[in-house]
């Protein structure tokens, strides 16, 4: 204090704006105000951390005094800078939710300040908005209740300053009840003191009380308290008065930024100033001229207007906040880490459980919600602004749950578009619309228009049942005309990823209803007003510290993907973790290709069909995209592996198709492990295979061979296929898909069969893994119900599940950019394998067998083996019994054999099929193309790993080699803390 002159003294009391996302000259303005005016402090706002960081740092390093750092993070440092955690708005937790979240989230914003070499957060907002038509506070507050308001915000300030930032309650004496904004104007506060005291007040009160640090005063008009009229930030009466000698306030005292017209509108710059610090404030915000600000000042100490004890007063505060916020061993900031060390997944999973809690659930017309019975609905979603370009991320996460059309209208569709859009939504039984692009205004009714209002009408008259999801301000839902005829209605307070994701999670049940309204927003929703419904109905979708697992699991799990990838184990993969139902990992990593493969390996590859072509007829066939080398696989750039992406499961077919089909029979009588094989198929009655027990068949311990290259029958003997058995085109007497551009005769499935019937058994008892017995269940489905086992799956089992990807012959139904290739197959059907299936043996049977020929994604391979998990149950139904399913998964015949029925368990090798930690009551099951799914009871985990590590070669066996997938349930288990 003593080394400053008066001058540099008066200097510490302004801080002044900076920016990180602006031009070089804008930077040396503030460079030249550090320098030559000495100034206290700076105010951040737009940009980017690093761009931030390395800007301070030059800042810090060219002032004399180190500067005090501030920014506006109501809702966190993402509120002003790009790329990082956004904290829900105070606004959407206000109405119940676990004030110990609170607090952690004032420790986090605290951890992400410091990170960034800050040390004030203007953060709680404490205004109590008790007026809808408020244009400037809002969402911003915690709500109109002044005793939740004082709750929430103390417990926000309190997880702050205990982590060393200094909290400023905002906007003092109370900027709740006014219909004017104060960057644009004056507002006036028009009620009494009685009202103050007992409304506006207590939140100021309670956190003083707790050991607030800062306080500022907003520039409200407030008679109550200062009869002469004009902005509090200039009042004596009110900040040294009241706020000072009347509360006994001992912290700082800031002023809202100087440079609004609620403050010059009244006094210019300069003069503005000076009556701010007159009137008792200790920092001065913005305030828009800095030179001609501290020549006033001096002149006013020089005056007698303000005395130089005064200034050093404030100065004193100053300086004492800056040693308390470690100033006096100041360090530049490392940019190293800085994106990661910003999102870690603490503060990932404190946005996201605290969005979780607030979501509201207003209306529920005969408890539509959670939505029961996928399978008979037809679903569409419908955006109600926004970008048309755009799937939004609600439209993403309904796609997660069950298939649905998407559909989009801007804020204010013509009549035409009117008109067209309730025609394409005529089909459907159940409309999922989204309020979207929603203003903050009370003027513009918060963004909803006319128009959507109309078609909102127009759609309930359909009398289709319509699901309202509003990604706005509460007060946004009064101004929706007709909310009573929707079936349901949900609040998600903001457009979020977080907000979209779980009021989706909501629709499903992966996630209960629990929030409560903050606001008042009519007389039939008040403050407190909420259903609720049951979570944990389906999947749900949040982080790994909300099941008690370690949020380092990402991070681990990248580094296992990373290496393998490395190493070329695999070009890509899809990586799923779940824990108690909860998904807490869900990932893709690589490319469905490596760069550079197809053209150099397809066209170069040997092909002995090729060579036997005449040249015209060979250029035909590399020009027909239908026969042998699709166009998609000519592309030498690589595409990136994503989520919705289908992998070729290989045996996990026997688990996921196969055995919930036999599951579904035994629970019908149809069907018992304890029969045998010549009980089931007539055409193995008279074989060795007749009196076959099935429960040593589904164990593996039957005595059938483990594989039987079937393929080899039907070619020549120099390799080409025998054209009596293959065609490149389809017809009645070759209807079967055994490859782009190649057909299979239809009697090659009862040749398959008969092979398998005249094979011999193996010479010694005991387990041997064989995939033959796999093949003759769809003959079984078919005899039993009447329908191809893909049909039976479909209606039983994929449907009610909302498994959209699962299934055969995925070509069928999906583009070939969403599917995976696997092998150049060069000795069979001598093409990249792309949409068809990897095993051959399926191949044969058209892509429809019970030991492979399954595709699908990681998500919904999840849903299935989830369901394993819950004993059978999902979605509020019983697909599977759960005795019967506690039997499959049991250990048949230990120690002898380790397997189930069909369900492979722990290998005495963990690293053959597991982990070294895995229980003996887990269970799953591996594929040949690179996939898996393993479930551990005692920890409640679901781990699905889905490559395609046999692109282009099966030789390729890196994954097993480098223990990947045993390797990823091992993380997942270390991860599971408690």
């Amino acid at each position: 204090m003593r080394a400053l002159t008066p001058d540099q003294r008066a200097a510490q009391l302004f801080m002044v704006a900076a920016y990180s996302n602006r031009k070089r000259i804008d930077e040396d303005s503030i460079s030249t105000l550090i320098k030559q005016y000495g100034i206290g402090g700076l105010i951040f706002f737009q940009g980017g951390p690093v761009r931030q960081a390395k800007l301070l740092n030059r800042y810090q390093s060219q002032s004399k005094v180190p500067l005090l750092v501030a920014l506006d993070g109501e809702w966190g440092v993402g509120m002003r800078l790009d790329s990082v955690e956004k904290f829900p708005y105070q606004m959407s937790m206000g109405g119940e939710t676990d004030t110990a979240l609170l607090y952690d989230m004032g420790r986090e914003i605290a951890r992400q300040f410091k990170r960034l070499g800050m040390h004030v957060n203007f953060a709680p907002v404490v205004d109590v908005n008790n007026n809808p038509a408020n244009p400037v506070i809002g969402f911003r507050s915690w709500g109109e209740n002044p005793a939740a308001v004082a709750r929430d915000s103390r417990q926000y300030m309190r997880g702050l300053q205990d982590a060393g930032i200094l909290a400023v309650a905002k906007h003092f004496p109370g900027h709740g009840d006014v219909d004017a904004d104060s960057h644009l104007s004056l507002p006036t506060v028009r009620v009494d003191r009685r009202r103050l005291d007992t409304l506006e007040l207590p939140p100021f009160r309670s956190l003083m009380a707790g050991g607030l640090g800062g306080v500022m005063v907003a520039h409200l008009n407030v008679p109550a308290m200062d009869t002469v009229l004009g902005p509090s930030t200039l009042s004596r009466p009110i900040i040294t008065g009241v706020l000072r000698q009347e509360m006994g306030f001992k912290g700082l005292i800031f002023t809202d930024a100087m440079n609004m017209r609620g403050v010059i509108s009244k006094f210019p710059p300069g003069e503005a100033d000076v009556r701010a610090i007159m009137a008792g404030n200790d920092i001065l915000e913005f305030s828009k001229n800095i030179p001609l600000a501290l020549r006033m000042v001096r002149a006013a100490v020089d005056s007698g207007r303000i005395s130089q004890k005064e200034i050093d007063e404030h100065c004193r505060r100053v300086l004492a906040l800056k040693q308390w916020a470690g100033l006096s061993h100041y360090r530049p900031i490392d940019t190293k880490n800085l994106y990661e060390d910003l999102n870690g997944p603490h503060a990932q999973y404190l946005s996201h459980r605290l969005t979780e809690l607030s979501i509201t659930l207003l209306r529920n017309q005969k408890n539509l919600l959670p939505l029961q019975r996928l399978d008979t609905l037809r679903m569409a979603t419908l955006v109600l602004g926004g970008s048309p370009r755009d799937t939004t991320d609600f439209q993403k996460a309904v796609a997660d749950y069950a298939p649905a059309a998407h559909f989009h209208a801007s804020a204010t569709p013509t009549l035409d578009e009117l008109l067209a859009l309730r025609a394409a939504l005529r089909p459907y039984n159940l409309i999922l619309v989204s309020l979207q692009s929603l203003g903050r205004l009370p003027a513009t009714s918060f963004g909803i228009s006319a128009e959507e209002n109309m078609l909102l009408r127009e759609l309930v008259d359909q009398r289709q049942q319509l699901v309202l999801s509003v990604f706005g301000s509460a007060y946004a839902v009064a101004r929706v005309r007709d909310l009573d005829r929707a079936a349901a209605v949900i609040l998600a307070y903001q457009e979020s990823a977080n907000a979209q994701s779980l009021a989706a999670q909501v629709l499903f049940g992966g996630t209960a209803a629990t929030g409560k309204l903050p606001v008042t927003v009519s007389d039939k929703y008040p403050r407190g007003f909420g259903l609720r419904t049951a979570g944990r109905f389906r999947l749900r979708y949040a982080t790994p510290e909300d099941v008690g697992m370690d949020g380092r699991l990402e991070a681990r799990v990248d580094s296992l993907v990373g290496r393998a990838l490395a190493a070329q184990a695999f070009p890509g993969a899809q990586v799923l973790i779940a824990r108690r139902g909860t998904v807490v990992l869900r990932k893709s990593y690589g490319n469905q290709t490596y760069a550079g493969f197809a053209r150099k390996e397809e066209l170069g590859m040997k092909n002995e069909e090729l060579k036997k072509k005449k040249a015209v007829a060979k250029q035909k066939l590399l020009a027909n995209s239908s026969f042998l080398i699709p166009n998609s696989s000519l592309v030498t750039t690589p595409r990136v592996v994503t989520n919705e992406d289908l992998y070729d499961l290989a045996s996990l077919t026997k688990m996921l198709a196969a055995t919930p089909a036999l599951l579904k029979l035994e629970a019908d009588h149809k069907f018992s492990p304890d029969s045998t094989l010549g009980s089931y198929f007539p055409f193995l009655r008279g074989t060795n295979k007749a009196s076959l027990k099935l429960r040593n068949v589904l164990a593996h311990q039957a005595g059938l061979q483990a594989f039987i290259p079937f393929w080899q029958a039907f070619r020549k003997k120099n390799g080409d296929l025998r054209r009596r058995y293959f065609r490149p085109d389809s017809s009645a007497r070759f209807p079967l898909p055994a490859a782009a551009g190649l057909w299979a005769r239809r009697d090659l499935p009862g040749r398959v069969y008969q092979q398998i019937g005249e094979s011999p058994l193996t010479a010694k008892p005991g387990y041997v893994y064989s995939d033959l017995s796999f093949f003759l269940y769809p003959e079984l489905v078919k005899a039993r119900t009447g329908l191809p086992m893909d049909a039976f799956l479909q209606k039983e089992v994929y449907r009610p599940l909302g498994a959209a990807t699962l299934g055969y012959r995925p070509t069928n139904r999906f583009p070939l950019a969403r599917i995976v290739p696997t092998e150049v197959d060069s000795a069979f059907r001598k093409q990249l394998l792309h949409g068809t299936v990897h095993d051959e043996g399926a191949a044969l049977l058209g892509g429809l067998s019970g030991h492979a020929g399954l595709f699908g994604d990681a998500n919904d391979v999840a849903k299935l083996v989830q369901t394993y998990a819950w004993g059978g149950r999902y979605g509020g139904q019983q697909l599977f019994d759960k005795a019967l399913l506690d039997d499959w998964t049991r250990c048949q015949f230990c120690p002898d054999n380790r397997r189930g029925l069909a369900f492979d368990r722990p290998a005495t090798n963990p690293a053959v099929n597991s982990a070294k930690s895995a229980s003996q009551r887990s269970y799953g099951h591996t594929g040949f193309t690179g996939t898996y799914f393993w479930v551990e009871p005692e920890k409640e985990l679901v781990v699905v790993l889905l490559t395609n590590r046999v692109h282009p070669t099966r030789r390729n066996n890196k994954l097993a080699e480098m223990n990947v997938r045993t390797s990823l349930l091992q993380l997942a288990i270390e991860a599971a803390r408690k």
